[in-house]
């Protein structure tokens, strides 16, 4: 009883200061229970409506390629699996996603792929300039991965609005063990500061659950968020993918990554906070279970359904069959039963 009172000193000492040591962090996470939960999913929910009131935010995902030159040890399309079902979508396609998309009242795309060299700077300018061209009020996300300075600052000129970048774990060491050596926590984390600088929204975030993590990574993990103040935070579970090498690993939970949710919203009150697809692929009220935490944003497939199951991050994703119309009246539907509603707007982040 005691000791749950800390904790519970400790959730208030973060809504007032918006910050905790890593000592306390660490405390916190480690220390959670059902009822530390419950307390603190109550204030982040205020904090969530007093900036965003019961609106969710739907989001237009378009998984484009899912060829990629990396081998992350956790993803079901790292480069060794020779299992994966590889494809590209055309030009032609992915701007027939957006038109359906902006038919269904989307006003945000998020163009997400693998690191595939088939999409060079110059082709991923001129689907940037061709989509503001027939949709000049929606906003471009990308999520395509590591690049240059100078090619995130091309795509930011030709009209790209905000870029989502998950730093995955900040921890060097946990990150290595996560990578093949040719890719760095550090070199992760200078595109973050990259992005920002050059003017994007930027969304960041990590793996709940990640084999080898601890309570001080996840520490770790809120201290550098809380430094680079992103526009946006993606997390969810972690999802073993049969084809890696982490197929036998536990997944992550629910119970910790909706513990994080919440304190990442009392943290940063103002950030847009996704209820991800991993969440409802872990639990089937998963991102209901999401938004009563604190998040605020949702992010429907409008992929063609012929190559959803292709783009297979991990096992078992959900969404892989419907049409995008059904995605988004499920949606609603979802959002409706716990007293919040889908707006059709940009949605942009009053993070600043």
């Amino acid at each position: 009883m005691k000791k749950n009172k800390e904790l519970q000193q400790l959730i208030d000492k973060l809504h007032c200061e918006r910050n905790l040591s890593h000592a306390e962090w660490t405390t916190l996470i480690a220390g959670r229970t059902p009822e530390l939960a419950e307390y603190l999913f109550s204030l982040a929910r205020e904090e969530r409506h007093q900036y965003y009131g019961h609106d969710v935010y739907v989001r237009g995902l378009i998984e484009f390629s899912n060829y990629c030159r990396n081998d992350c040890l956790y993803c079901g399309i790292r480069k060794s699996n020779l299992n994966a079902n590889r494809y590209r979508l055309t030009e032609e396609e992915i701007l027939s996603c957006c038109q359906s998309g902006y038919s269904l009242g989307f006003r945000t795309f998020v163009l997400q792929s693998g690191e595939d060299g088939f999409f060079t700077d110059d082709k991923m300018v001129h689907l940037i300039r061709q989509i503001k061209t027939l949709y000049p009020d929606c906003a471009i996300t990308l999520s395509i991965g590591e690049k240059s300075r100078e090619s995130y600052q091309r795509f930011f000129d030709a009209g790209a609005d905000r870029y989502l970048l998950r730093h995955e774990t900040y921890n060097e060491e946990h990150y290595s063990r996560l990578h093949p050596a040719c890719l760095s926590a550090k070199a992760r984390q200078q595109c973050l500061w990259d992005l920002k600088e050059i003017g994007y929204q930027v969304g960041t975030g990590f793996m709940v659950g990640s084999p080898y993590q601890t309570p001080g990574h996840l520490a770790e993990d809120m201290l550098f968020i809380h430094d680079l103040n992103p526009h946006m935070v993606g997390i969810g579970p972690f999802i073993p993918h049969h084809d890696t090498t982490f197929a036998n690993e536990p997944a992550g939970t629910l119970e910790l990554t909706l513990f994080m949710l919440g304190l990442i919203r009392l943290m940063i009150p103002k950030v847009l906070l996704p209820a991800t697809t991993a969440l409802g692929t872990i639990h089937p009220r998963g991102r209901e279970m999401g938004i009563q935490a604190g998040a605020n944003v949702v992010m429907p497939n409008l992929s063609p359904t012929s190559v959803r199951k292709d783009y297979l991050l991990y096992d078992n994703k959900i969404c892989t069959g419907d049409e995008a119309a059904e995605c988004r009246h499920c949606m609603e539907r979802r959002m409706e039963s716990v007293g919040y509603h889908i707006v059709t707007s940009r949605g942009d982040s009053l993070n600043n």
